[in-house]
C-alpha cells in the first residue's frame, strides 16, 4: 500500500502491433514498473509487466486481436491494483495533432473531436490512439489525461524546411513537414542539457534507428530539419516502410496497378523497406543471414547507405557538424550498423574508433575526430512523464 500523498503517472504508447506502458512516481519521475502487450493481431500475444529491477509482476500469453483488447488487458490489471498506485495523470503519446496541437496539453472532449477530424493526417495511428484515450477515460474517469505529441520537438523548423513546394491551399489542410520521434529527440536533448558541455551552441544530428527510423538536425538546441515528413513513412529506408520515394513512383503505382489509396498506404507502410528486399525487417536477423543471403546483404547495404546520405544532407543543412548521436534499438545496440554508417564520412569529420564502438562505449569517436560520436539510450516514456509534470506545474523532486 502507498500513503495518501504518493501519486503516479502512467504513460501509454500505442504502436502498430504493440502497446507499451510505464508507471512513474509523480514527485521524482522514478520508474516503478513498465510493460507491454506485444504481437497484437497475431495468433498469440504476450502481456508482461516488470518492476524497475526487472522482476516480473505479471506475464500472460493470450490472443489480443486488436488494440482495444490489449488496452482492456492493461486497464483490467491496473484497476485491480489501483489502490497501490493512485494516479495523478495518464500520458498518451500521439503521433500527430495537426498545425494547432503541438504542445503537450490536457485532453478534453473538444480536443478529441478535433483529433477525430485529423485522422486523415495519420490514419494508421490516430484511430487506435483516440480509442485508447477513450478507454482510459472510461476506466479512470477522475484522472486527467495528457496528450504528448511526437511533432512538438520540431515546432521551430524554419518555413523553408517545413513547407512543401505546393500551393498554399494544401498547407492550410495540414500538408506540411511535421517530423516525428520528437519525444525521443527531446529526451536526448534534455539529457545533454544536464552535462557541462555547451550543447546548445552545437550542430547535432540525432539518429533514432529502430524498425522505424529517422534523424533530426539540431542547431542551437532547436530542430531545424528532420527526415520524416507529413507521415512516419518518409525519410530513411526502414524495417517495413519505404522511406522517401520519387513522387513518380506513387503515380506509377496508382495508375498502372490500379491500387486504392488504402492499398498504396499499406504497401508503403507495412510491406516495403527491408522486409521487401530480404523478407524480414529485423536487422539482427539480417546480420545473421548476411553471410549466405545476397538479399540480406543488399537490405543492410540499403539501410546504411540511406542513413549515410541523410547524415550528409543534414550536416550540409546546418553548415557543418559537431556531434552525431546514435539512439533507438538499432542505434544503441548494433555496433556493426554504426560502423558501416560512419564508414567513409571522414570528409565531414566523422571518424569512428572501432574498439570503443565494439565495447559499446558512450563516446565512440576517435580522439582526433572533429565530430563527437555518441551512443545514448532514449526514453520516450520518461519524457512523457516529465512533460506531464510541466503541463500540470508539478515540480519534480530529485
Amino acid at each position: 500500500m502507498t500513503d495518501n500523498l504518493t501519486t503516479y503517472i502512467l504513460t501509454v504508447n500505442c504502436g502498430s502491433s504493440s502497446l507499451k506502458f510505464s508507471l512513474y512516481h509523480s514527485l521524482s519521475t522514478k520508474l516503478v514498473w513498465s510493460g507491454s502487450v506485444d504481437q497484437i493481431g497475431e495468433k498469440t500475444g504476450h502481456f508482461e509487466i516488470s518492476d524497475s529491477s526487472d522482476k516480473v509482476l505479471e506475464t500472460k500469453s493470450a490472443p489480443y486481436p486488436n488494440m482495444g483488447d490489449a488496452v482492456g488487458a492493461l486497464t483490467n490489471w491496473f484497476k485491480s491494483n489501483t489502490h497501490d498506485y493512485p494516479l495523478l495523470a495518464i500520458a498518451h503519446r500521439l503521433v500527430q495533432g495537426g498545425h494547432h496541437h503541438l504542445k503537450p496539453e490536457i485532453i478534453t472532449g473538444e480536443l478529441l473531436k478535433t483529433l477525430s477530424e485529423l485522422v486523415y493526417l495519420a490514419p494508421n495511428h490516430l484511430p487506435d490512439e483516440i480509442s485508447t484515450i477513450k478507454a482510459f477515460q472510461s476506466a479512470f474517469p477522475g484522472v486527467q489525461q495528457i496528450a504528448c505529441y511526437d511533432t512538438w520537438f520540431h515546432r521551430a523548423m524554419p518555413s523553408y524546411a517545413r513547407n512543401y513546394p505546393l500551393p498554399a491551399e494544401y498547407h492550410k489542410k495540414g500538408l506540411v513537414h511535421y517530423g516525428f520521434h520528437g519525444l525521443s529527440y527531446e529526451y536526448i536533448m534534455d539529457e545533454l542539457a544536464k552535462e557541462e558541455s555547451p550543447v546548445a551552441e552545437q550542430r547535432i544530428i540525432i539518429a533514432h534507428l529502430g524498425n522505424g527510423a529517422s534523424m533530426a538536425a539540431v542547431r542551437n538546441g532547436l530542430s531545424v530539419d528532420t527526415t520524416m515528413g507529413i507521415s512516419p513513412i518518409g525519410g530513411l529506408v526502414m524495417g517495413t516502410r519505404s522511406g522517401d520515394l520519387d513522387p513518380g513512383v506513387l503515380i506509377f503505382l496508382l495508375r498502372e496497378t490500379k491500387m486504392t489509396v488504402d492499398e498504396l498506404e499499406d504497401l508503403l507502410s507495412k510491406r516495403s523497406g527491408l522486409l521487401a528486399i530480404a523478407g524480414t525487417s529485423d536487422v539482427q536477423e539480417l546480420l545473421k543471414m548476411e553471410p549466405h543471403s545476397p538479399k540480406a546483404a543488399e537490405a543492410l547495404t540499403v539501410f546504411c547507405y540511406s542513413a549515410k546520405k541523410f547524415i550528409g544532407s543534414l550536416a550540409a543543412a546546418m553548415g557543418g557538424l559537431d556531434m552525431l548521436i546514435f539512439t533507438g534499438g538499432i542505434g544503441e545496440n548494433s555496433t556493426v550498423i554504426r560502423e558501416r554508417i560512419c564508414k567513409d564520412l571522414a570528409f565531414i569529420g566523422i571518424t569512428l574508433d572501432k574498439q570503443k564502438n565494439l565495447k559499446n562505449e558512450t563516446f565512440i569517436s576517435c580522439d582526433s575526430g572533429k565530430v563527437i560520436i555518441r551512443v545514448m539510450k532514449t526514453n520516450e516514456d520518461l519524457m512523457m512523464a516529465r512533460l506531464v509534470c510541466a503541463v500540470l506545474n508539478y515540480a519534480i523532486k530529485q
